[in-house]
């Protein structure tokens, strides 16, 4: 089997997470987060859909952590967002994390938005 380094060169990836935390380009944070290619910053929940609407122009899709279950985000914030033409796939943090990696990877425009384990 050949295996091939995934390489972020100026871009932030996701190294790690744990209860209450996550780890981000070295850096521990603690409770939600979100994270694109410039950065991490804080996030309010599902009531901050501001934080996400400011990200309209520099990604096509947010992937929401939902924790550690796959859960149903509020209708209202996954109707504003898709209505701001974001898309939004929603999935347990982990997940969320490992794709946000794999599609960072690519050179895609993505971002993450993380609730805890």
């Amino acid at each position: 089997m050949r295996m091939t380094e995934i390489r972020f060169d100026a871009a932030t990836p996701i190294d790690g997470y744990g209860p209450g935390f996550f780890r981000v380009a070295g850096q521990v944070l603690k409770g939600a987060i979100c994270v694109t290619i410039t950065g991490a910053r804080g996030w309010g929940g599902y009531e901050d859909s501001e934080t996400l609407l400011a990200l309209i122009g520099t990604v096509d899709v947010i992937f929401i952590g939902t924790g550690a279950e796959v859960a149903h985000i509020p209708a209202p914030l996954r109707t504003r967002l898709e209505n701001a033409g974001l898309g939004v796939e929603t999935m347990n943090s982990p997940a969320a994390c490992r794709t946000y990696n794999v599609l960072l990877s690519e050179g895609r425009r993505v971002a993450v938005a993380l609730l805890p384990v």
